[in-house]
């Protein structure tokens, strides 16, 4: 794999890249368990911990320089627990607070969405009515210095933590931007930045788009309150758009509500099995498994039209966790047709284990599986129609690193572990046309004019001819007819193929 895949990272919400986790934050307390008991009284590995001792011993005596002795035990403490999955992790402090302000949909940054090319910082997008908006910054945009740090050399993470910051305290981003003479060097202040979880619109009469960003705590109460306003607007829907790309996850109860919005109540939305007994779960698609609120249902005020409308779930290779629970959900009750390319396939759960007021660790704690038994682990959901980021090619998402291409990868129960998964492309070709592509153009706005793969799900609805992948055998060809939403179908089709 060439230096510039591994250097493109999942484009996540604003300031954050990376794959989000499928929280569990009714598991923030320690819970005394039978099993955990168990290991517990298991005899200890006392060779192991004394020679753990005596390097601790060992630094802290010939060391060039005194070192602290949280730094030493923390750091022992982040590696032991990193070495386990890639989504196995140490929180300390500062990284805890991190991820609360995630899941509430809002941090202190300067509001863009990032990627790495060539190792600078590649503006993606800067996200509407924020300090970079406001400061010119577009996308396709390289940031070449931080506060006058060289950002070559930094990791994508690192350059995140340095322009993130206290509200209203400055950074200094030295900017290029292909056709300009020369860099300059942009101030711009920090602030809060809310990020709203949904974006909705009419794409034209009787066809709806929905986006998910991420699946946060407001999630279902955003995505309701915006249905319903464009069913005001138009109950006549042909056609429902749930766009689910470069998604990252979020919290499970979310991902459950809104799977749960598009099928019956009892319908089973995903399991998961673990070690644990309470890792061993089945989640419904009923109020106690989604809502956040004791006694609220956040989905009662949906259009009860929301349950048969024909729908396309969009995704692809950013598409992963929570988002991969509600296309995996959708696409085996034969609810919606998966559009797009191959998903991240994050097939695992993070519970939240909190190990002082300030710090905590997020533990894998089980493997989910769709309501037919998939596991998506390092596989993903392949879509039932597959399409393009563009007419020319896959664009970015095809340099998107996946599940089954990172470090020691929990494995699926069919791969070897650390074994490629066989639905890779094959990734030297694909490398090749997507960085040529990505010299001549920008990275696609989702929702606008010129979505390619948004055209090819409103063509799907009216029955016209879908662009499917050029590696596809039947490129240019309608979507089969036994998928669910297109309208060249008789109305008797259509209900048949929908899950009551």
């Amino acid at each position: 794999m060439g230096n510039k895949l591994k250097n493109i990272g999942l484009i996540g919400i604003g300031m954050l890249a990376g794959v989000a986790a499928s929280v569990q934050f009714s598991a923030l307390a320690q819970k005394d368990t039978p099993s955990a008991a168990a290991g517990t009284n298991a005899p200890l590995p006392l060779d192991e911990l004394r020679q753990l001792a005596d390097v601790y011993a060992l630094i802290k005596s010939d060391y060039v320089e005194p070192v602290q002795d949280k730094k030493l035990l923390s750091e022992a403490i982040a590696g032991m627990v990193a070495s386990l999955d890639p989504h196995s992790v140490y929180l300390d402090e500062k990284d805890f607070a991190e991820m609360r302000e995630t899941v509430e949909g809002k941090f202190v940054g300067i509001g863009v969405e990032v990627s790495m090319e060539d190792g600078y910082v590649k503006i993606v997008s800067p996200i509407e009515d924020t300090p970079a908006f406001r400061a010119g910054i577009r996308a396709g945009d390289l940031i070449t210095r931080i506060d006058n740090v060289p950002v070559k050399g930094l990791s994508l993470d690192d350059a995140i933590k340095r322009m993130r910051g206290e509200p209203h305290s400055k950074v200094m981003l030295t900017i290029a931007r292909r056709g300009a003479d020369a860099p300059w060097v942009v101030p711009v202040e920090r602030e809060e930045i809310k990020v709203a979880s949904v974006k909705a619109k009419m794409i034209e009469p009787g066809y709806v788009w929905i986006r998910i960003n991420q699946f946060q705590e407001e999630t279902l109460d955003e995505m309701a309150d915006k249905l319903k306003g464009l069913y005001a607007q138009n109950p006549n829907i042909k056609g429902l758009v749930l766009d689910l790309r470069n998604d990252p996850g979020g919290l499970l109860p979310s991902a459950i509500g809104v799977s749960a919005a598009f099928l019956p109540q009892n319908d089973v939305i995903v399991s998961t099995k673990g070690q644990l007994a309470d890792s061993n779960e089945t989640f419904y698609g009923r109020r106690e498994f989604y809502a956040v609120k004791p006694g609220v249902d956040p989905l009662a005020k949906l259009p009860a039209a929301l349950k048969t409308v024909p729908m396309v779930v969009l995704v692809n290779t950013g598409s992963a966790s929570a988002s991969e629970i509600v296309a995996g959900a959708l696409q085996d009750y034969k609810r919606a047709v998966v559009l797009g390319s191959q998903t991240f396939g994050k097939g695992s759960v993070q519970t939240l284990r909190q190990l002082t007021p300030d710090t905590a660790v997020k533990l894998t704690t089980a493997r989910y599986y769709t309501p037919k038994g998939r596991s998506i682990q390092a596989l993903g959901i392949v879509p039932d129609i597959k399409v393009d980021e563009t007419p020319e090619g896959d664009g970015l998402n095809a340099l998107t690193v996946r599940e089954a291409d990172l470090d020691h990868h929990l494995s699926n129960e069919g791969e070897a572990k650390n074994g490629a998964t066989s639905a890779r492309r094959d990734e030297l070709e694909a490398e090749q046309r997507a960085v040529a592509m990505m010299k001549n153009t920008r990275p696609p706005e989702f929702g606008g004019k010129d979505d390619f793969q948004l055209a090819q799900a409103i063509n799907h609805f009216k029955g016209l001819p879908v662009r499917v992948a050029k590696p596809d055998p039947d490129a240019d060809k309608p979507a089969p007819a036994n998928l669910p939403g297109a309208d060249q179908k008789p109305p008797e089709q259509v209900k048949d193929s929908v899950k009551k």
